[in-house]
């Protein structure tokens, strides 16, 4: 199974290689930027032009969380290996780390000049990697 997103402002999951659609999810009011599974494959994150991130339960077939706190469009989206926290990157310069079971952002991480325009946990660590419109990489470290 695939997951892709876009303009039309809808998710869907693809059976490969066959490439028929499984399911749609829509609730963004703006194109979708990222789309990525929870590790145990029972949820999906995705991020959306719409500034938020939404938490999808894929047996529900719906959204079960919005994730609001970006003023500008959401370019990115990851879960951690945990599937605890999920981080989303900004074009309003910022990146967040969100606590899923508490519902909350539980960092933001400034410092980059311009747009975020993805990030991504390191495997099995509390580091992520952001890249900007800035031309810069960064590598944080969510706990602090």
């Amino acid at each position: 199974i695939v997951v892709t997103g876009g303009d039309d402002h809808l998710w869907k999951t693809w059976r490969f290689p066959d490439g028929s659609i499984i399911m749609t999810g829509q609730g963004h009011t703006d194109w979708l930027s990222g789309c990525c599974f929870r590790p145990s494959g029972t949820q999906l994150v995705t991020s959306s032009g719409d500034a938020t991130v939404r938490i999808w339960d894929l047996s529900r077939r719906g959204c079960i969380l919005t994730l609001r706190g970006h003023s500008r469009a959401v370019r990115g989206c990851c879960w951690h290996s945990c599937g605890d926290f999920v981080a989303s990157a900004s074009a309003d310069g910022t990146s967040k780390i969100w606590d899923v079971n508490s519902e909350r952002c539980r960092s933001t991480l400034r410092g980059h000049k311009e747009s975020v325009n993805s990030i991504e946990f390191l495997p099995f660590s509390n580091t992520v990697l952001t890249s900007s419109a800035d031309r810069t990489l960064s590598l944080w470290d969510v706990r602090t």
